[in-house]
């Protein structure tokens, strides 16, 4: 039972910015493209059993089936769709920002 794993604009935008940050602010070329490569590989894994994490504990979110799924230190915010198979990743955020706020941003 494998789902198609897609990222929205605004995942894509934030795994850029993950990067950056690390690479360009924190100078670590290394680090950044260690942390890209975890934060995708896990995020690839979520064609299989995508409701192995938990649903986010907060209306809207709860009754939308939105999931977290942490790595290392960041947060990956997916929905998954079983009618059609596919997951949606619709963000990926730092663990220690202000999650509410950042999820009141989605446009889904």
């Amino acid at each position: 039972m494998s789902y198609e794993v897609t990222l929205t604009s605004e995942a894509k935008h934030d795994l850029r910015e993950i990067y950056r940050y690390i690479a360009v602010e924190l100078q670590s070329e290394l680090n950044a493209n260690n942390q890209l490569n975890r934060l995708e590989e896990n995020i690839l894994k979520l064609d299989e059993m995508p409701e192995r994490f938990r649903v986010c504990d907060r209306e809207p979110w709860r009754s939308r089936n939105l999931r977290v799924m942490p790595v290392d230190n960041y947060l990956v915010f997916y929905i998954p769709d079983h009618r059609v198979k596919t997951v949606t990743v619709l963000r990926v955020m730092y663990g220690g920002r202000d999650i509410d706020s950042q999820l009141r941003n989605i446009s889904r």
